[in-house]
């Protein structure tokens, strides 16, 4: 088991990490601007599948669809990376944390790996693969963070996971004053009325999306153009992905955490 030292330490890490997240670098912030364009010189087929992208993400919280992960191959690989057996969720439970953060990490630098050789590959044809890196790095998305929640001890059958995970999602992309809001928002998630109330904020999820999507959408502008789109596809999918294992490790990882914490809490008492 972990020890409260060092859960501690753990923990003023993360809120560092958190402090740092100071919004988005000045070039992303000017990317940004002509987003708002994109509707006039965007096709239509690409402007629909990023309409799908919000209908899928809105699927995916109501019953997970096609972008359900695999409990068993995250077991396997957190037993590869760690040497540790698990069968089931509830083995977790005692698994220390520091275990956890491992093998998340070394997921996270697989991951990039793969969303490096996806954007590069989708990248060819410029706008018309695009529609087909779309749905593919959401797909590698959803599946990274589910599978950090595993590795967590976390279920993403349970729709209230789901939200979580696409809270990380929102969170990635969000500028310094949303990400202040997401993380006031998950605070205390397990807590069952919080987790109700995000849920319900959620009800609206189209609104809540709005800011990765339009992070989605420059990132993928500089990708219709053929040739060149390898290298631009490469470097959007890999930073999108890196950024998104980050976040849902240090926020998996901090929910973690203060679990242990509390529990330690109560056994004193």
């Amino acid at each position: 088991m972990d020890s409260q030292d060092y859960l501690l330490q753990e923990l003023k890490q993360i809120e560092k990490w958190e402090k740092d997240q100071k919004g988005l670098w000045f070039w992303e912030k000017l990317t940004r601007l002509p987003f708002k364009m994109l509707d006039r010189f965007t096709p239509k087929f690409i402007q629909e599948k990023v309409g799908l992208l919000l209908d899928e993400m809105g699927s995916y919280i109501q019953t997970g669809g096609q972008y359900l992960t695999s409990e068993k191959s995250v077991f396997q690989y957190f037993e590869k990376k760690t040497g540790r057996r698990v069968n089931q969720l509830s083995d977790l439970e005692n698994v220390p944390v520091e275990e956890m953060k491992k093998a998340s990490l070394a997921l996270g630098e697989q991951r990039k790996k793969a969303a490096t050789i996806q954007g590069a590959s989708t990248g060819i044809g410029g706008i018309f693969t695009l529609a087909i890196d779309i749905p593919a790095v959401l797909a590698l998305s959803l599946k990274t963070l589910q599978d950090i929640a595993i590795i967590h001890g976390y279920d993403p059958h349970d729709k209230k996971e789901r939200v979580f995970i696409i809270k990380c999602l929102q969170y990635s992309s969000a500028d310094v004053v949303g990400k202040q809001a997401i993380l006031n928002e998950l605070t205390d998630f397990n807590n069952e009325n919080k987790s109700r109330e995000v849920i319900s904020q959620l009800q609206g999820w189209r609104e809540v999306t709005l800011t990765y999507t339009e992070s989605f959408g420059w990132k993928k502008l500089l990708q219709m153009v053929p040739v060149a789109g390898i290298v631009f596809g490469a470097f959007a999918n890999r930073s999108m992905v890196s950024d998104l294992a980050e976040t849902g490790t240090m926020l998996y990882q901090k929910r973690r955490i203060l679990e242990r914490l509390e529990r330690d809490l109560i056994e004193e008492r």
